[in-house]
């Protein structure tokens, strides 16, 4: 969520609110056709309390989409219901990588401020800065001799 109060009556794409003759019409399939899906697990629409489906228009999608593959395509059910796993274990590693990457980023922005506290709290007086300049000077290092 975006941190923001969701009005508790307003309908999204995941709203279940067809009944199976409506959700039939809208997406061009028989009702039987739509209990077959839901029996093999292709698309699984909400249930009331009566226990009568209810489809949402994610709902309706899907069936559009699983019809299309079916006839337009030639893929069997079994496959389709593969596809569809696929395609949601996709879009959930998709968004536990947007999740990780912005950990990732929050850990970064927090660890470039405290880069800079710790820059800021060096005692400066104790410890000058001095541009070091680069000579061809060369020195000589005689240790003093032992006294006998």
């Amino acid at each position: 969520m975006d941190g923001r109060r969701r009005n508790p009556y307003q309908l999204t794409d995941e709203s279940p609110v067809y009944v199976i003759s409506i959700a039939a019409q809208l997406s061009g399939l028989h009702p039987q056709t739509l209990r077959q899906y839901d029996r093999l697990g292709l698309v699984s629409p909400d249930r009331t309390a009566g226990r009568g489906r209810r489809y949402s228009a994610r709902d309706i999608e899907l069936l559009r989409t699983v019809q299309q593959l079916s006839q337009d395509e030639g893929i069997n059910l079994a496959g389709i219901k593969r596809i569809i796993e696929l395609e949601n274990q996709v879009a959930a590693l998709q968004q536990r990588v947007a999740e990780l990457s912005a950990a990732v980023d929050g850990a970064a922005v927090a660890m470039q401020q405290r880069e800079a506290q710790v820059h800021a709290s060096y005692r400066r007086d104790l410890v000058p800065y001095q541009d070091v300049q680069h000579t061809s000077a060369l020195v000589v290092w005689r240790p003093k001799r032992p006294k006998d």
